[in-house]
C-alpha cells in the first residue's frame, strides 16, 4: 500500500502557473472535491478535461473556469456506472484529438449510496459502486497510460478514504471499493516508478460534500471545511514539485 505521509501546513500549496501547458482530466468533475479541483487547477494554469454525468453542471463549471481567464476548458459528459472499456479508449483518444496531451488526471469521482447492512445491498448497488469506485478508475488510468507516457511529468492522483473507517460495519461495497483502490495505486506505482508517470493519492479529512451527508445524515455538515483545502493539495501533486511525494498518500486529516 501507499505509505501516509503528512506535511506541514501550507506546504502543499500550489504556486502560481504552475500547471501552465500542462493538460488534466478530472473525473467527477461538478462533485464537491472535483469541481474544487477543476478550478484550483485551472486556476494555475491547467487546460481541463472535465468529466461528468451531467451536461448542464458541466457547462456551467465551464462557464466558472473560462471566467477566471483560465485556458478554455473540454468537457466530457460520461456515467461512469455504466461506462464500457471503448468508452474509456474513446476518450483517451478524444483528448490526443483534442488537447494533443494528457499531463494528468484526479480521479475525484465516487459513489455511495447509504450505510447500510451487508445482506441488504442489493446487487444493483453493490456493482455500482465497484464500477464507480474502482473499474471506472482502473480501466480509465489504462486507457490513458499511452498518452501520460509521452508526458515529460504526468500524474495520476487516486483520491482515497480511510480504511479503517470504511471497513467497519455497513459501509458495504463502497468500503470493498476503497480497500481495493488502494491496491491499485501500490500495484500501478510499481509498475510506474521507473517511467515519467508518478502515482500519488490523496486522503482528505472530512469535507462539506454530499458524500459526507449521504454517510453522516445526522451531522451538521457546515462544521468541515469545503474542499478547497484538498483541491489546493491536489494540484500541488499534480505539478512538478509534487514529485516529492511520488508513491505516496497525502494524509491531509487533522491528526487525532
Amino acid at each position: 500500500m501507499l505509505p501516509l505521509m503528512r506535511l506541514a501546513d501550507g506546504a502543499a500549496s500550489p504556486a502560481p502557473d504552475s500547471l501552465r501547458e500542462r493538460v488534466v482530466l478530472v473525473t467527477g468533475a461538478t462533485g464537491g472535491l472535483g469541481r474544487a479541483v477543476a478550478l484550483a487547477a485551472a486556476a494555475a494554469g491547467a487546460t481541463m478535461v472535465l468529466l461528468g454525468r451531467k451536461v448542464r453542471p458541466l457547462e456551467r463549471l465551464y462557464d466558472e473556469i473560462e471566467a477566471l481567464g483560465a485556458p478554455k476548458p473540454a468537457i466530457y459528459p460520461m456515467d461512469l456506472a455504466g461506462a464500457t472499456p471503448k468508452d474509456f479508449a474513446d476518450l483517451a483518444a478524444g483528448i490526443e484529438r483534442g488537447c494533443g496531451r494528457l499531463d494528468g488526471i484526479v480521479h475525484a469521482a465516487a459513489h455511495f449510496d447509504t450505510l447500510q447492512p451487508f445482506e441488504q445491498q442489493t446487487a444493483e448497488e453493490w456493482t455500482r459502486a465497484q464500477q464507480v469506485n474502482l473499474h471506472a478508475p482502473a480501466l480509465l488510468t489504462q486507457a490513458c497510460l499511452p498518452l501520460l507516457r509521452r508526458a515529460g511529468d504526468a500524474a495520476i492522483v487516486f483520491v482515497f478514504d480511510d480504511v479503517e473507517r470504511v471497513g467497519k460495519a455497513f459501509w458495504g461495497g463502497y468500503g470493498v471499493a476503497k480497500h481495493a483502490l488502494a491496491g491499485l495505486a501500490s500495484i500501478l506505482h510499481q509498475e510506474t516508478e521507473s517511467s515519467s508517470v508518478r502515482t500519488h493519492a490523496l486522503l482528505p479529512g472530512p469535507m462539506r460534500t454530499a458524500l459526507r451527508r449521504a454517510a453522516y445524515y445526522g451531522e451538521n455538515t457546515l462544521i468541515h471545511p469545503e474542499p478547497a483545502y484538498a483541491a489546493a493539495a491536489a494540484v500541488w501533486l499534480l505539478g512538478r514539485d509534487g514529485a516529492a511525494l511520488r508513491g505516496k498518500a497525502l494524509d491531509l486529516r487533522q491528526p487525532a
